[in-house]
């Protein structure tokens, strides 16, 4: 399964994408980092979660949404719509917010 910033799950108060559920934790002071070494298991169990229509953990969410904007962000870079410098300023900057 390729998670994307667009990926619907089951929220709290129902459907919602990777990119509202971050944005909503981040409005409630909820959003978390992750550590480094975590971010694939918590990425699997979010996957899984999102195919048997649970609700994930909020660090299994905020995994996903670095993974989602990593990807995005590499993609981007590949199909020649930012630089190299734009792309390492990126990753820093998704390092530094989300991964402890």
């Amino acid at each position: 399964m390729k998670i994307t910033l667009d990926t619907t799950f089951n929220g709290s108060l129902g459907q919602v994408t990777l990119s509202q559920a971050v944005r909503e934790l981040r409005e409630h002071d909820l959003a978390c980092t992750v550590p480094a070494e975590a971010v694939d298991r918590k990425v699997t169990v979010f996957a899984h979660c999102v195919e048997r229509g649970f609700t994930p953990l909020r660090s299994e969410i905020m995994a996903a949404y670095y993974v989602a904007e990593r990807d995005a962000t590499t993609e981007a870079f590949d199909r020649g719509l930012i630089t190299r410098g734009e792309l390492e300023s990126r990753q820093a900057q998704l390092t530094s917010l989300l991964l402890s």
